[in-house]
């Protein structure tokens, strides 16, 4: 279906929009949301993490679920960015070590090695970056995720308070 993105309730309710909704439809979208969720208590590590990629697993987890962002259905996606983000940290220090240019005939390979690694590197970039934005792990996406405080009523002042100011 095309269009703009469905908006969760109280992102409706923050804009001060939700005038539109009837009772009934804002009832029914709060319990298909609540459901939609998802629980949060078997959040456990993938086993093929090492144990420092565990460590980062739960660390992130545990923000991730206090910004009520993660559930146990996001396990494996937060496991695949700290695997890939692994992988990108380790190319970039390989790429560090290794000159790009260079004019012997000894270096060529290393030049082509540089070529190489560069493309795995951008390639592992794109792969953190998506699955960073999935997550909310990017400030760009929490932006979007953020639910807005709705405006106070605005009060107009009595006569009383015309004359005489706050009392």
């Amino acid at each position: 279906m095309a269009g703009r993105p469905r908006q969760p309730l109280e992102v409706i309710k923050g804009k001060g929009r939700s005038n539109h909704l009837t009772k009934a439809e804002i009832k029914e979208r709060e319990e298909q949301e609540k459901a939609i969720r998802g629980n949060t208590d078997k959040i456990i590590a993938p086993s093929y993490l090492t144990k420092k990629q565990q460590e980062e697993f739960y660390k992130i987890a545990e923000e991730l679920v206090e910004m009520k962002l993660f559930s146990n259905l996001d396990v494996d996606g937060l496991a695949r960015y700290i695997d890939s983000r692994d992988l990108y940290i380790k190319v970039v220090r390989e790429l560090r070590s290794i000159k790009p240019t260079s004019r012997s005939g000894n270096d060529k390979l290393a030049v082509e090695d540089f070529a190489k690694l560069q493309r795995t590197k951008n390639l592992l970039f794109n792969e953190c970056k998506s699955a960073a934005s999935e997550l909310g792990l990017s400030i760009t996406s929490r932006l979007k995720l953020v639910i807005p405080k709705a405006d106070p009523p605005k009060h107009t002042p009595s006569e009383f308070e015309k004359k005489f100011g706050d009392v």
